[in-house]
């Protein structure tokens, strides 16, 4: 079964549901009920030797759990003797039923379930009069892993997610990010270490603090086990929206995944794995979504541990809080002496240039910077994700540079990759092919500018390039009759008093001598201007678009005087012929 055909028929059970329920609550049936029924799938076959093991190892007087595992050859099990299908037989005890059924899973499913809040909507449909129907539909439905790929379940997931969040007016893509950007940041995460990936049984750990539904873990695990079959990759998690968080567990518990490490709850105050570091990891956090919730228990580390917490190097304005994420994962990065670690995340416009020298979001480019932990940023085409159509960029981050990244930062502009979908989903109306990952990972991986048409879409850039001194300019306060007024006290007695109205601020690369600067830009103007040294102060910004901008010269008065004489020609023409 195709994906469109399996979305269809899941969504033709808001048929059933239309009258009774409202648009916006369809998803609290439907995706609580398709995973119900995928794991039912999955359990059917190994279902009677299930049984028999359990009722076994019970009359021994042993734990049986740990041998029902293995007889279920699943990280779960269900030790009701019912399935969907044989609740459809008795449709007088549906309710009590499908209750026991669900009680019979073993206790990381039933936490699905919990967080799904699925017992208040099996009691709804049976007061509606509607759960047989809609347990029946489900049952006659074939979702084994056999007839519908893990890969194609995660998209249906995903359009469901969609489309229900479009209807009650949410944001849908708070949820989960287009698969083929996420097939991008998998590539660019492994592919300096493609000869350790390959070696057999070699264990590695992913993170993604934003789990969504759980894409990214999905495609990072598909792409290891296609290069490598022998290696293990372990994955983490943490999700604060609670649908969300029950897909991903459903799906990790499918994949075998230990689902103790998908954690639910806010990444930023309560972080759900305090103690680990991870080898790789991936992150598209809320773009432009305050932190104002959560503010208190921020503020809190960030003063009280410094850079022992999380968020030493500084904080983002309470407007956009997708720069902590940022810091989240480079307190999460493993030491270089264990191996350290690289991570993906996507990121707006914003943190790279947002604040002057000083403010939170420039101290944070600063630490990344002048710790030579920014591999490379990716700036990808507009109208790419569900639920925005501004500029986004993938940040590569790794304390472990190859040699001839050392000291250096790439920037790879793939704003122009791109091929329009033959259907828009709310605001994707453009996606990567293929042939553009490629593309874009071998720019990156080979470290080299390029350029494409005659424009760059590849360049390199030392770290202290992105970095200036801002100073502040001073000249002197003067009486009404022009003479300077000099200080009469303190450490300014004697010398000229400034002028707060004639302060001013200027900008100096780092990589220019301040005095050499300002004996070129400011004194010729303002032969009397000083500098105050303690006012300096050394911020960072990374003006991307300004460093693929290619000049177009205007056209020539002559060219523009033809066209317009060409132009009054045609008209007169048709005026002509009209009178």
């Amino acid at each position: 079964m195709n994906q469109q055909s399996l979305s269809a028929f899941i969504w033709s059970v808001a048929d059933l549901l239309r009258g009774d329920y409202k648009q916006a609550e369809y998803g609290r049936v439907i995706l609580p009920m398709t995973v119900l029924r995928r794991l039912d799938c999955v359990l059917a076959a190994s279902k009677a030797a299930v049984l028999v093991e359990y009722e076994e190892k019970k009359k021994q007087g042993l734990n049986p759990e740990p041998f029902v595992l293995r007889k279920a050859g699943q990280s779960f099990y269900n030790i009701s003797r019912l399935d969907l299908p044989r609740l459809v037989g008795d449709a007088d005890h549906i309710r009590e039923n499908l209750f026991g059924y669900i009680h019979g899973f073993s206790p990381a499913v039933r936490d699905v379930f919990e967080r799904f809040e699925f017992h208040a909507q099996v009691e709804r449909l049976a007061k509606a009069g509607l759960l047989y129907q809609v347990v029946e539909k489900f049952a006659g439905i074939n979702l084994h892993p056999d007839a519908v790929s893990n890969y194609q379940m995660g998209l249906v997931f995903e359009e469901l997610i969609r489309k229900f969040a479009e209807l009650s007016n949410e944001t849908a893509g708070e949820h989960f990010t287009p698969r083929e950007v996420i097939r991008l940041m998998v590539n660019l995460l492994f592919i300096e270490d493609d000869a350790v990936l390959a070696t057999p049984g070699v264990v590695r750990t992913l993170y993604d603090p934003t789990a969504g539904t759980g894409g990214m873990l999905s495609i990072a695990g598909e792409y290891l086990e296609e290069h490598n079959p022998h290696a293990r990759l372990t994955v983490f998690g943490q999700e604060l929206n609670p649908e969300s968080y029950a897909i991903c567990k459903a799906d990790m518990l499918i994949k075998g995944q230990d689902v103790s490490n998908i954690v639910f709850g806010n990444t930023l105050s309560e972080d759900g794995h305090p103690h680990k570091k991870f080898d790789y990891m991936l992150s598209n956090p809320p773009f432009g979504v305050e932190w104002k919730k959560v503010e208190k228990e921020v503020r809190r580390e960030h003063e009280g541990q410094g850079y022992n917490g999380r968020f030493g190097p500084g904080l983002p304005r309470v407007s956009d809080g997708s720069m902590l994420f940022l810091l989240h994962l480079l307190a999460k990065m493993r030491p270089v002496a264990d191996g350290g670690s690289r991570f993906g995340i996507v990121l707006n416009g914003s943190p790279l240039f947002t604040g002057g020298a000083g403010s939170g979001e420039s101290e944070i480019r600063r630490h990344v910077l002048e710790n030579d932990l920014l591999e490379a940023i990716v700036g990808l085409p507009t109208d790419m994700f569900y639920n925005t159509g501004i500029s986004t960029y993938i940040w590569i981050v790794s304390n472990r540079k190859p040699a001839h990244r050392k000291g250096k930062v790439q920037l790879i502009d793939a704003s122009g990759m791109w091929q329009k979908m033959r259907k828009s989903l709310g605001s994707k109306r453009k996606e990567l092919s293929d042939d553009h990952i490629e593309e874009i990972t071998r720019l990156f991986g080979q470290f080299v500018e390029a350029e494409q048409e005659g424009k760059p879409i590849s360049r390199i850039f030392a770290n202290p390039d992105f970095g200036y001194r801002t100073i502040t300019v001073e000249r002197p306060e003067r009486d009404e009759a022009g003479k300077i007024i000099l200080g009469q006290k303190g450490k300014l007695k004697g010398k000229p008093q400034p002028d707060a109205k004639l302060r001013d601020t200027e900008n100096v690369p780092l990589a220019e001598a301040v005095d050499v600067y300002f004996q070129r830009e400011v004194l010729p103007h303002a032969p009397d201007a000083w500098i105050d040294h303690e006012k300096t102060k050394i911020g960072y910004e990374i003006p991307f678009n300004r460093h693929f901008y290619v000049f177009q010269p205007p056209r020539s008065l002559e060219a523009i005087d033809a066209e317009l004489q060409e132009v009054v020609g045609r008209i007169q023409g048709m005026l002509e012929g009209i009178l």
